[in-house]
């Protein structure tokens, strides 16, 4: 494990002491524990985007989609615990 130096703002350093107490850790862990969930909110976003470029990237090919309503019903089908088929995708305009 290696050691890294930051330096904050005094006001900021007493920010993060106190809720770090609050939550009943170090601020050392306090700050572990920002740093690990920034980093994998970073991560999270990068996939999201790379499905996403890659769905365009598949809308553009074939110009299939699904309606915006076919695709609402199902979703809230599937939030109310139901079994549905998942709607057709279909060119645009069609």
């Amino acid at each position: 494990m290696s050691t890294t130096t930051i330096r904050i703002e005094d006001e900021l350093k007493a920010r993060v002491a106190a809720a770090a107490e609050h939550t009943g850790k170090t601020a050392h862990a306090f700050m572990l524990d920002a740093i690990a969930q920034t980093v994998e909110q970073v991560e999270l976003d990068d996939e999201f985007h790379r499905i996403a470029d890659k769905r365009w990237a598949r809308i553009l090919a074939t110009g299939k989609t699904v309606p915006w309503d076919k695709a609402k019903n199902y979703l809230e089908a599937r939030a109310r615990g139901e079994r549905v088929r998942k709607p057709a995708a279909r060119k645009l305009g069609s």
